[in-house]
């Protein structure tokens, strides 16, 4: 027999009339975790030269925070389970906003890798527990639909709004106030979520899998790492090789442990379902593509075209306005109405086609013809897909592992992050060393083929997150099935918890 606890804010009929007002902490707290993995970018030469780092060392401010961010989203995901969600929500932008002064007040490189480290670990409490506190706030689909829109819409514009404000701030303050606005941010949000968030304790006689965090998360850690390492060592180090080979027998021996564990950490029944394991794959696909457009634009923009930091950021707005239309505007009215994959497919054909537009770039493109277009299909197409990719994949989950699902669907854009970077970095940088060693035969003109070569490169490994993409539509194509959550079938609605 199976009931839904009376009491229960999450409940059909129980909504309660302050949960838009509660949308607006869990959106304003994505907003911070997703933006803070970029809004360093930019900083980051005012920040070595301040601080005296090695070319060697400074991808650590970029890695240190992706490192435990990627790596313990599983175990932050199932502590929000087990003591609350809106306890770890609260915990979690308190650590977070710590670290973030830390890091703004650092006085030396390795204090600054740490308090990025710290604010990874944070994050990975922070990130599971929102996306979870959202499925269960909202459970009506037409409501769900417009609370994922506006969550899809941050997810999937936090990166670029994160180089607007970043380099606002290094251009008009220093790069310290990149990590010191997420003080104001978390403050606020704690006061929201202390009045307006609502949430059913956590289970107090659930165990953690012990086990199960030591090789999960150590399996996760070993594979970002190997990952971002590929970037500056190549694939065939012996270290790059080492890790990954560790990920593999790790994750391989978490996921026997699961079948066995009595209290698992990734209950396989989470990843077994067809439309949830879809959503992942098809996340993970999307972000390949997307961090490739912000890692070459970002370069192209500044490093090419010679715009300033502010500059570089504004070129980013019309992407993510458009992200913000397809999420909020087009997704989140028809998926009531319409499947996810009716969303997703088209909407990884509209990215395909704007990454297609911008392999035809060269060093004298013009913005508003030439790069403007492909940026606003970029951005429409990332917001119909991530939108019912958010719904999709944490619908039909039972309140005890909603945290641990919220925490596999980060999981999968974290990693498919780290390997965009790396894969596509790798393929432009040794594109371009070879198209450069074959054209330059005239000294006097070294300056443009180097130039030349660089965005060559650049297109090379666009065309591959192009194929990357078309790849994600295929899959969210092919194993989304789900219908439209204004169906009601039973998978659209939260599973009914268990009564002891």
């Amino acid at each position: 027999m199976t009931s839904t606890r009376t009491g229960d804010p999450a409940a059909p009929g129980e909504a309660d009339p302050r949960r838009w007002w509660g949308l607006v902490v869990i959106a304003l707290a994505q907003l911070m975790v997703v933006l803070d993995a970029t809004i360093v970018n930019i900083a980051l030469p005012s920040a070595q030269r301040d601080l005296d780092m090695s070319d060697g060392n400074r991808q650590w401010v970029i890695t240190a925070y992706t490192l435990a961010f990627g790596g313990l989203l599983l175990l932050g995901g199932r502590v929000s389970d087990l003591v609350g969600r809106k306890r770890t929500f609260v915990i979690g932008l308190v650590g977070f906003a710590a670290a973030s002064a830390i890091g703004g007040a650092a006085a030396n490189s390795m204090m600054l890798f740490g308090a990025r480290a710290l604010q990874g670990v944070f994050a990975a409490v922070l990130a599971p527990s929102a996306l979870s506190l959202l499925t269960t706030t909202f459970t009506d689909p037409r409501e769900r639909g417009k609370a994922f829109g506006i969550y899809g819409a941050l997810a999937g514009s936090g990166s670029a709004i994160g180089f607007i404000v970043g380099g606002v701030l290094t251009e008009y303050l220093n790069w310290r106030w990149c990590l010191y606005v997420n003080v104001p941010v978390a403050v606020v949000a704690v006061i929201g979520a202390l009045v307006l968030l609502h949430d059913r304790p956590g289970h107090a006689g659930a165990r953690l899998d012990v086990p199960g965090v030591v090789l999960g998360c150590g399996g996760l850690v070993a594979l970002v790492y190997g990952f971002s390492e590929a970037q500056p060592r190549g694939w065939t180090d012996a270290l790059v090789l080492a890790l990954f080979a560790l990920a593999l027998v790790l994750l391989a021996a978490f996921v026997w442990w699961q079948t066995r564990a009595p209290m698992p950490l990734l209950p396989l029944h989470i990843i077994r379902n067809r439309d949830r394991a879809g959503c992942f794959l098809t996340m993970m696909l999307a972000v390949i593509g997307m961090f490739g457009l912000f890692l070459f634009m970002t370069y192209y923009l500044q490093v090419i075209l010679g715009y300033s930091p502010v500059r570089t950021g504004l070129a980013f707005l019309p992407m993510t306005v458009a992200i913000v239309v397809g999420s909020t505007q087009i997704a989140a009215r028809l998926l009531p109405r319409v499947s996810p994959r009716t969303l997703m497919v088209p909407g990884m054909l509209l990215a395909s086609g704007g990454m297609v537009i911008l392999t035809q770039m060269t060093v004298r493109s013009e913005y508003v013809s030439e790069i403007l277009p492909a940026l606003l299909l970029m951005g429409l197409g990332m917001g119909l897909t991530f939108m019912p990719v958010f719904s999709t994949a944490t619908a039909g989950v039972a309140p005890r592992d909603s945290g641990v699902t919220s925490a596999t669907v980060n999981t999968s854009q974290q990693v498919g992050g780290s390997i965009g970077t790396a894969l596509l970095n790798t393929i432009a940088t040794s594109t371009s060393a070879s198209w450069i060693t074959a054209h330059l035969t005239d000294p006097s003109q070294r300056e443009l083929v180097v130039r030349e070569g660089i965005v060559h490169g650049y297109t090379v490994a666009i065309w591959v997150a192009a194929g990357v993409m078309l790849l994600a539509g295929l899959v969210a194509g092919l194993m989304v099935t789900a219908k439209a959550p204004g169906h009601g079938t039973p998978a659209d609605r939260p599973v009914p918890e268990p009564v002891a």
